[in-house]
Parts: structure tokens; C-alpha cells; sequence
């Protein structure tokens, strides 16, 4: 894919959604950093439904750790791996209190070293907290990446890197949710919507299905 085909797409991405963000629900930093750690491997629907209870009892690192093992699990049971996810979040609460002041560190390494925090949870909350051109690759931007022909990649890290080469650097810092938005609402991992896409003429997935050159009218129309 060329650099224009690239612009072209993320322009129009800006234009339909010029403020993306993550739909999990969180009111501090703090309360972002749990709801990412919870949601590995889990929707960001179930993970709201038990944070709203959750955040609402124990708000802060300090109340979160009052509630000790079995207090969090009742909170959080209905979660896939909600066992090491909830020794996983006691610990991580332990560090920020000990360590940080109660505060999510800005620092890549400090939030990789804290439990149950990886390359991908750090690129979210530098991301999403801190406005910071990362890009978190979850399921949807890697499948899409691919997909698309954006930045094709092997690995999840593969697409990382390129995409953070060849991204235009004025759609980087919003490029993590737009990708995730698109992937999970348009361009599912099944039976794509292609026939709703407002990206289907640049999309070289769809010249490949279809047999058919890209052509850019329809993007110029969405962009305008």
C-alpha cells in the first residue's frame, strides 16, 4: 500500500469519528490501567459491567487493596481469568502505593513492570491517558493491518513497528482507537462488512476479493 492510499484512509477514519477513544469506562488513570489489565481476553462490555460495581467500592490503589483477594473476585468472577487477574491487580495496586504515589507511572518501563501489565497494556494506557503515538496491537488492528494491506506483518510486533513507520505522523496519536473501532464495528473478523466500509475503495483486501482496482471516490466523498 502507498502512502497516499494510507493518508487517504485515516483521513477519512478522522472525519466519520474525529475523537476516538476506548469504550472502556474508567473516571482516573488508575481506574483505565485495572480496566485494561481485566480486559485480556475479554470483551470491553464484560469488563464494564464489572467494573461499574467494582470502581464504585474501591476507587483508588489503597481501597482496591482493602478488598483483599476474595472481595476482588466477587467483583470481577464473571471475567475470563478473573483468578490471576485478581492476584495480578492486588500486586499491581501494592507497586503504585509503595512505589508511585498512587499514580500510573507515564514510564514504559515502570508499567511493564508492574503485574499483569505488558507491551500492549502499556502502549494503551500511554496511549489513551497520556496522548502519547503508540499503538496498542490487539486481535483487531493486527487482522486488519493484514487485511487492509496498512502494515502488513508475521508478528504482532511486526505490525507494531510498521505501522509506526508509515502512519502519517498527524493521524498517529488517534490511528490505536480508530484501527480498534474499525476492526471491531466494520471490518469483523467474519463475514466483513465490506458493502458498509466507508475505506472499501482503498482497501486492498477488497481489490483482492473483488477482483477489482481500488479507486479513492468513494473516501473523497466521506473525507469532504
Amino acid at each position: 500500500m502507498n502512502s497516499k492510499k494510507r493518508e487517504l484512509i485515516f483521513s477519512c477514519l478522522q472525519a466519520i469519528n474525529p475523537a476516538p477513544t476506548t469504550e472502556l469506562e474508567y473516571d482516573t488513570g488508575f481506574q483505565l490501567l485495572i480496566a485494561v489489565i481485566l480486559s485480556a481476553q475479554a470483551t470491553d462490555v464484560s469488563v464494564n459491567k464489572a467494573t461499574k460495581g467494582l470502581f464504585r467500592e474501591a476507587p483508588t490503589p489503597e481501597a482496591m487493596r482493602a478488598l483483599g483477594l476474595g472481595g476482588l473476585k466477587a467483583h470481577i468472577s464473571s471475567i475470563g481469568l478473573y483468578n490471576s487477574k485478581a492476584k495480578n491487580v492486588l500486586k499491581t495496586c501494592e507497586i503504585l502505593i509503595q512505589e508511585h504515589g498512587s499514580e500510573v507511572p507515564r514510564d514504559r518501563s515502570a508499567l511493564e513492570a508492574l503485574p499483569g501489565v505488558g507491551r500492549k497494556t502499556a502502549n494503551v494506557i500511554l496511549n489513551t491517558l497520556f496522548g502519547e503515538p503508540v499503538i496498542a496491537v490487539d486481535t483487531h488492528i493486527f487482522r486488519i493491518s493484514n487485511r487492509i494491506g496498512i502494515a502488513p506483518g508475521k508478528t504482532v510486533r511486526a505490525v507494531e513497528d510498521r505501522l509506526m513507520r508509515v502512519i502519517p505522523k498527524e493521524f498517529l496519536k488517534d490511528a490505536h482507537h480508530h484501527l480498534i473501532l474499525h476492526g471491531r464495528y466494520t471490518c469483523t473478523a467474519r463475514n466483513p462488512k465490506c458493502g458498509e466500509c466507508p475505506i472499501f475503495d482503498l482497501c486492498e483486501y477488497s481489490g483482492r476479493k473483488l477482483g477489482e482496482d481500488a479507486t479513492v471516490g468513494r473516501v473523497d466523498d466521506a473525507v469532504k
